[in-house]
């Protein structure tokens, strides 16, 4: 998509948008909303939009810090530990590894 044909109030109802979308537990879109809408808050001269364009693209970016810092958690926890959750941990494992 190429922002430059949007419109501002165009841009906002896209962020608006993927904003939205992270809620349904997909990280990855706040973090491409952080990203893609780098230059209409802070580069591009002041407009309407501007403002909430800013508040959506700071939440996007600390919601996909938190999902990111939640998962990067969760992987060092279950390689720490899956071997002493036992039965539990080989349950919940994709791939059980062979070995001691």
């Amino acid at each position: 998509m190429d922002k430059s044909r949007l419109s501002n109030a165009e841009k906002l109802k896209v962020c608006q948008l993927y904003y939205k979308l992270g809620f349904l537990a997909l990280p990855a879109i706040w973090a491409v909303n952080y990203f893609w809408f780098y230059e209409e808050a802070c580069i591009h001269p002041e407009f309407d939009e501007q403002k909430e364009i800013r508040r959506l693209r700071r939440r996007s970016g600390i919601g996909a810090a938190i999902w990111l810092i939640v998962i990067i958690m969760w992987v060092i926890i279950f390689q720490t530990s899956r071997i002493k959750w036992g039965a539990f941990g080989d349950d919940i494992s994709f791939i059980i590894p062979t070995g001691s």
